[in-house]
């Protein structure tokens, strides 16, 4: 990326968070309904339900408040975003929710300074989509027999982007078929997503360098405003 165009995104993330949190304000965490019960948080906020690009920032806990410790433009589904709870497989739409975080992992070694757990992928690493399989919104090495190739990501087919990446807990814990599965904050691809929120390489190895799982971070992604807003969740 040109230095130029580098520099303009940086100043558009942080006008955007400004724009978030005036001073004197309440930051976006302290407005939110919850922040998963953590004192690290991840927010990924889209200006309407409709776009495909946004601000990711992530937050620490410092006594009463929150304070941000970073921000990054992103990148949300090619057909923007939709609630959550209602979310079908294969709409290209990130889901809207507040999101536990269970793992990261990525193609390329953990960033210096990780002490996230950290899955290296491997050449027999997949996903399962498929929603008839057993091993539905999973990590499998190898893919099972009951998980169709053409219902699974081949996870070293996509080095760019998962050079370095986090798992959103988006429909995992219980899955429920046909809601959708394979939804991370990855590194950014040549566009929007097909449900992940991404964002720049450098922006994901200080994320996964920021996080520390006893902190219990969580993400949150939403709306600025509407039924899908952020402050909702």
């Amino acid at each position: 990326m040109r230095p130029a165009v580098a520099a303009a995104l940086s100043l558009l993330a942080c006008a955007s968070l400004t724009a978030l949190a005036p001073p004197g304000a309440p930051t976006l965490p302290d407005r939110m309904a919850d922040t998963g019960g953590g004192r690290q948080l991840i927010t990924a906020v889209a200006p309407r339900a409709g776009a495909t690009t946004g601000t990711v920032t992530w937050w620490e806990r410092r006594g009463p408040r929150w304070v941000a410790k970073g921000s990054a433009p992103a990148r949300f589904g090619a057909n923007g975003l939709v609630e959550g709870t209602v979310r079908r497989q294969g709409t290209r739409t990130t889901p809207t929710g507040l999101y536990g975080l269970p793992y990261a992992f990525g193609t390329e070694a953990a960033p210096r300074g990780t002490s996230y757990p950290y899955r290296p992928v491997r050449h027999d690493s997949w996903w399962c989509q498929d929603d008839r399989s057993r091993a539905y919104n999973r990590w499998t090495e190898p893919r099972p027999a009951d998980c169709r190739a053409t219902e699974a990501e081949h996870l070293p087919s996509y080095g760019t982007q998962y050079a370095h990446a986090l798992v959103i807990g988006f429909n995992y814990d219980q899955p429920v078929r046909g809601r959708g599965a394979g939804i991370f904050l990855h590194v950014d691809g040549r566009g929007a997503t097909a449900g992940c929120v991404s964002v720049p390489a450098g922006a994901m190895r200080r994320i996964l360098a920021w996080a520390e799982p006893a902190r219990r971070p969580h993400i949150a992604v939403g709306t600025l405003s509407g039924p899908t807003a952020v402050t909702r969740y």
